[in-house]
This record gives C-alpha cells, sequence and structure tokens, in this order.
C-alpha cells in the first residue's frame, strides 16, 4: 500500500527546503557577505522574492543567474572596474576624465 506522503513526493518532486534558499545559504553559494546578497536583492540585480518581509532564493533561478555571469567571450579580458559599470558601460569617472580632455 501507497501512503500519500509517498504520493506526494512521487509527484511534488524533491523537498522545498533545498530549493529555496535564505539569504545566509545565498551568500554561502555565492561566498560573498550576506549584506552583499541583501544589497543585490534590493537592487533587483539577483533573482529573489520575499515571503513575510524575507528574501528567498530558487535555486534554480540563482543557479541560472550564476551561469548568465560567468559568461565572457573566449580571448577576451573582462573590463577594468574603475572604467566600466556593472552594464559594461564606460563609468561616471571616466566620462568625466573624457569629457575635460575635450574642452
Amino acid at each position: 500500500m501507497v501512503t500519500a506522503t509517498q504520493l506526494f513526493e512521487q509527484f511534488a518532486g524533491p523537498p522545498l527546503n533545498d530549493e529555496i534558499l535564505t539569504i545566509p545559504e545565498v551568500a554561502a553559494l555565492l561566498r560573498v557577505a550576506e549584506k552583499t546578497v541583501y544589497t543585490l536583492a534590493q537592487r533587483g540585480e539577483i533573482p529573489a522574492f520575499k515571503v513575510g518581509g524575507q528574501w528567498r532564493f530558487s535555486r534554480s533561478a540563482i543557479q541560472a543567474w550564476i551561469d548568465s555571469h560567468n559568461r565572457t567571450p573566449q580571448g577576451s579580458d573582462k573590463p577594468d572596474a574603475s572604467s566600466t559599470s556593472s552594464e559594461g558601460a564606460p563609468s561616471a569617472m571616466k566620462r568625466a576624465k573624457t569629457q575635460r580632455r575635450h574642452q
């Protein structure tokens, strides 16, 4: 005889505890400070959602986010952080230097 729990596990997949992560778990996964994860979530720079006022993260969404941020064209170096913003556009500091040169 099959129990209700066995049927649930068969059709629902693994327990949600493994699929939904907290800030400390994401911080450990990314090897960054918890405050960094919190800030990324607040800014919408990392996939996250709130439950009862607390941030939660889907393990699969975080893995996809990690994978998308690990892609760099072969043979090219990452741009210098001082010369570009997170979107790859020139930083405000570099734009100001360029403008002064052209005046």
